[in-house]
C-alpha cells in the first residue's frame, strides 16, 4: 500500500519530472471540497448582492458606501479565486505555469486592495467622528472615488514588481510539475509585509482607538444634552448617534477582518523568505477567503437597506421602472 502512495503522481505520463500526489480520505477529501465550493458560491453571490444594492440605488450612492463597494469586488474576487485554491487539495496544480503565476499575483493585490480598502474605511469613520463638521467637506464621492482607484492601482504597480522574476519566468521556483510556488526574495517580501500590512493594521488600530475614544465622549455628552437642552439638541443628537452606530458597523467589519488576515500574515512572518507554497498554506489562506463570505453577513446584520435591497433583487422589483428611486432608508 506504501509503494502505491509513492508512486501516485500528479501527472502519471511524466515520471521523472511531475510531483508527487498527496493521498488522503476519499470522504475526507470530499467534504472538503463540498464545504468550500458552498463557501465560494455562497461568497460570490452575497457580495454581487452587495454590488448591485449599493450601485442600484442612488440613495445609498454615500461616500461610505462607495468603500463598501471597494471591499465587496474585492470579495468578489476571493469568491472566484477559492476555486482554484479548491484545486490544491489534492496537492496538484493542473492549470499550468502561467495560470499559477496570474493567480498569486491576483492572490496578492486583492489581498492588498482589502486592506486598503480597511484603512480608507477607517479614515472615512475617523474623520465622521472626530471631525463632524468638515465631513461633508472632506469626505466627496469623488474624493472617495480617487482614493479607492489610488488604492488599486498602487496594490496591482507593487506587487507587479515584487513578482516581477515570476512574472517574466513563470514556474521558475517549481521543483516538479504540479506544483505551485511563488517566491519573493527576502527585502521585497519585509517591503511587502510592512506596506500591505504592519503599516496599514498599525493605522487601522490607532484611527479606531481614536473614534472609540470619541464616540464614547459624544455618547455621554449626548445623555447630558437630552436631559437638559431643547428639542434642537436632540436633533444634532440624533444625528451624531447615527454617526457612532456606523463606526460601530464598520468597526465589527473591520475587527473580524484582522481576525481573519493576521493568522495569513504570520506565516510570512515566521519564515526567513516570504515563500508562499498554496497547498501547506491552505489553511490560513481558506481564513482570509472566508472573512469575504462574512463581510455581507454582517451587513445584512446591521444595515436594513440591504435586506431591504435584497427582497427587491430576489423578487425582480429592481427590474421595475424608477426602481433606483426607492427610499431605502
Amino acid at each position: 500500500m506504501k509503494t502505491l502512495e509513492e508512486v501516485e503522481l500528479c501527472f502519471p505520463h511524466l515520471l521523472n519530472s511531475s510531483c508527487r500526489k498527496p493521498m488522503r480520505p476519499h470522504t475526507l477529501s470530499m467534504l472538503t471540497y463540498i464545504v468550500l465550493s458552498s463557501i465560494s458560491l455562497l461568497t460570490v453571490t452575497l457580495n454581487l448582492l452587495v454590488i448591485i444594492s449599493i450601485s442600484h440605488f442612488r440613495q445609498l450612492h454615500t461616500p461610505t458606501n462607495l468603500l463598501l463597494i471597494s471591499l465587496a469586488v474585492s470579495d468578489f474576487f476571493v469568491g472566484f479565486l477559492m476555486f482554484f485554491q479548491i484545486m490544491l487539495i489534492d496537492g496538484c496544480w493542473l492549470l499550468g505555469d502561467l495560470m499559477c503565476t496570474m493567480y498569486s499575483v491576483l492572490d496578492f493585490i486583492i489581498t492588498s486592495a482589502s486592506i486598503g480598502t480597511m484603512v480608507l474605511i477607517s479614515v472615512d469613520r475617523y474623520v465622521a467622528i472626530c471631525e463632524p463638521l468638515h465631513y461633508p467637506y472632506k469626505v466627496t464621492q469623488k474624493r472617495v472615488q480617487v482614493c479607492v482607484c489610488l488604492c488599486w492601482i498602487f496594490s496591482a504597480l507593487l506587487h507587479s514588481l515584487l513578482l516581477k522574476d515570476n512574472l517574466e519566468q513563470p514556474g521558475r521556483y517549481n521543483s516538479c510539475l504540479g506544483e505551485c510556488v511563488v517566491v519573493i526574495n527576502y527585502i521585497a517580501g519585509h517591503a511587502d509585509i510592512f506596506l500591505s500590512f504592519i503599516g496599514p493594521v498599525t493605522v487601522i488600530i490607532v484611527l479606531y482607538m481614536r473614534v472609540f475614544v470619541v464616540a464614547v465622549s459624544q455618547a455621554r455628552a449626548m445623555r447630558s444634552q437630552i436631559t437638559s437642552f431643547s428639542l434642537k439638541c436632540s436633533v444634532s443628537g440624533t444625528a451624531k448617534k447615527s454617526e457612532i452606530k456606523a463606526a460601530r458597523n464598520l468597526g465589527v467589519v473591520i475587527v473580524v477582518f484582522l481576525l481573519c488576515i493576521c493568522p495569513y500574515f504570520s506565516v510570512s512572518l515566521t519564515g526567513q523568505d516570504t515563500l508562499f507554497n498554496f497547498s501547506s498554506a491552505a489553511f490560513v489562506t481558506c481564513l482570509f477567503y472566508f472573512n469575504s463570505c462574512l463581510n455581507p453577513v454582517i451587513y445584512a446584520f446591521f444595515y436594513p437597506w440591504f435586506r431591504k435591497s435584497i427582497k427587491l433583487i430576489v423578487t425582480l422589483k429592481i427590474l421595475q421602472p424608477g426602481s433606483c428611486q426607492t427610499n431605502m432608508l
